[in-house]
């Protein structure tokens, strides 16, 4: 009988991802933590006590790294998810065989509550209400019952520390856990009956129509703030009645907080409404820094090695938030980032790109090689070795927030006059050198287009801020500098077809050169920012999503 040798099979491809699609994860914030539910209702990402802190939950990076659920027992997919209006509170609508149960998730918010002594950590002006440390989840059934299961595994230090868990108080309804010397405990408060297996506390109860049921997760500001009277300065709530009370009162935070913008009657205010929730959300409120993200190593592309760490303030990005608060008429928080910035800068010789949100200078940059990372792609990374790159676009950033920041008020602080001035000194003697860009190239550096231009910004509104200040002569010379760039970027960052490339002597496109006409560089009638714009539209668009430059480029 003759031998087939059979040929080694390619291995099925998996249907299904254990990873929910990014896009479908739920944000909420206080302004002090944020946190990301999967479509699941399990808090798959959370940092305590600030957001660039160790993860408690981590399970977006590693299917092990810990998280927190709390729904109908035994059903995965909700029947409906909506933020409510105008708010960061999460409202996830379930259908069981036998019941519908609603949830409703929010990082509370509550009066200023630091009437017996100071916050440990404000450096701006405190408001009229703070974070209160809670994490509150309730939920009601309306129809029919429904069996409600709490399931809370964190895991400490980004998955590499399992939580010990104890009962406080006499009862069942109290739990504290614990994860080592460095890490911030958590206490459960729940009506529920908690009890331990493994390394979660876990918890069910049946519903029936009209009844109701909630759990906080509260900790505290740091781990030196564990003690009786910290606990005692923002207490759980001790009811089903004040939990409820106290997601509503967070609901109407954020609806008093969105009815200060100045929104157009348009098809498309939710949207806008949306995005300014979302950047306060990114918003660190005893600093006043701005997080350009609140999660590290999401890929660039799946499975890919670009996964970087962006709970940190890019000087750069975080100008663009300063223009989108300042038009939609959120001065308040756009202030406190201005003075964000001048604490960073006080004293130091040169701006970096990028500081820690509490204004750390050293970001250093490591590998956490034990966990998977979203859909596999390695490595996670925590800490972003950019923050000691020279990017010569940080100034023009600098300067058109201060002049923005300026503007609106017709008043220059002369706290910050002396950094505006090393500023555009720096922008003076680096224009000519080469950089490594707005995406952080981490190969050669090049003469990018859009460092050049926003040098120039760096010394157009330098400038202008010079005549504010009284100072004409150095004015006029800072407007020649600016026109002397702005005539090298006209004769070499343009090529042959009439287009702004990604660097001197390339032919690449870069989306960073549709700056130019917003910065005001040029005008948006110009031949070159029309031929521009459609060689970017042409081919760096796909599905309506503008890519930052060809992946080649980088």
């Amino acid at each position: 009988m003759p031998f087939t040798e059979i040929e080694p099979q390619d291995a099925e491809p998996r249907v299904a991802s254990p990873f929910p699609p990014i896009a479908e994860y739920a944000f909420l914030s206080d302004c002090e933590v944020n946190c990301l539910v999967a479509p699941s209702g399990r808090v798959e990402w959370m940092c305590l006590p600030r957001p660039d802190s160790p993860s408690v939950f981590a399970a977006i990076l590693d299917r092990g790294a810990g998280s927190f659920g709390f729904g109908p027992t035994g059903v995965s997919v909700p029947a409906g998810r909506r933020y409510l209006p105008g708010t960061l509170v999460l409202e996830t609508t379930w259908r069981t065989r036998t019941g519908w149960l609603i949830v409703r998730d929010a990082l509370c918010i509550g009066p200023w509550y630091h009437s017996q002594r100071r916050s440990g950590t404000y450096r701006r002006p405190p408001s009229d209400y703070e974070a209160e440390h809670i994490l509150l989840r309730t939920a009601r059934c309306v129809v029919g019952q429904v069996e409600v299961t709490l399931d809370c595994q964190p895991v400490f230090d980004y998955g590499q520390t399992e939580a010990g868990w104890e009962y406080a108080g006499t009862g069942y309804n109290e739990a504290i856990a614990s994860g080592g010397q460095d890490e911030v405990p958590i206490r459960l408060v729940t009506d529920l009956r908690v009890g331990f297996e493994g390394r979660g506390a876990h918890a069910t109860k049946t519903l029936r129509q009209g009844e109701r049921t909630y759990v906080a997760m509260v900790w505290p500001r740091s781990r030196h703030s564990t003690g009786k009277e910290y606990w005692a300065e923002h207490p759980a709530p001790a009811t089903v009645e004040e939990a409820f009370e106290r997601v509503e009162r967070t609901a109407d935070f954020w609806r008093e907080w969105i009815n200060r913008g100045e929104f157009p009657e348009h098809p498309w205010q939710s949207y806008l409404q949306r995005s300014a929730l979302t950047l306060k959300g990114l918003t660190y409120s005893p600093t006043g820094a701005l997080l350009a993200a609140s999660t590290t190593s999401m890929p660039e592309t799946v499975g890919g090695e670009r996964n970087w760490d962006y709970r940190y303030t890019w000087i750069r990005d975080g100008t663009f938030m300063l223009w989108g608060l300042y038009t939609l008429g959120f001065a308040r928080e756009a202030n406190d980032f201005f003075y964000f910035i001048a604490d960073v800068a006080a004293g130091k010789k040169d701006l970096q790109i990028m500081y820690g949100i509490g204004g750390e200078h050293q970001l250093t940059e490591k590998t956490l090689d034990h966990l998977t990372g979203y859909e596999f792609s390695r490595p996670v990374r925590t800490g972003n070795g950019a923050f000691s790159q020279e990017q010569h676009d940080v100034w023009g950033a600098v300067l058109d927030s201060v002049y923005l920041h300026t503007k609106s008020r017709d008043y220059l602080p002369e706290l910050v006059w002396p950094i505006l001035k090393r500023a555009v000194e720096c922008a003076i003697e680096e224009w000519k050198l080469p950089d490594r860009g707005i995406w952080e190239v981490r190969g050669e550096p090049q003469h990018f287009t859009s460092s050049k231009l926003m040098c120039w910004v760096a010394l157009d509104r330098g400038a202008r801020l010079a005549e504010m200040h009284g100072d004409m002569d150095l004015a006029r010379y800072w407007q020649l500098v600016a026109d002397e760039i702005k005539s090298d970027i006209c004769e070499h960052g343009v090529d042959e077809r009439g287009v702004f490339v990604q660097h001197y002597g390339s032919k690449a496109l870069d989306a960073s050169v549709l700056l130019i006409p917003l910065v005001r560089f040029l005008p948006p009638e110009d031949p070159r920012v029309r031929a521009t714009v459609l060689a970017i539209a042409d081919e760096l668009t796909v599905d309506g999503m503008v890519s930052c430059c060809p992946t080649r480029a980088r």
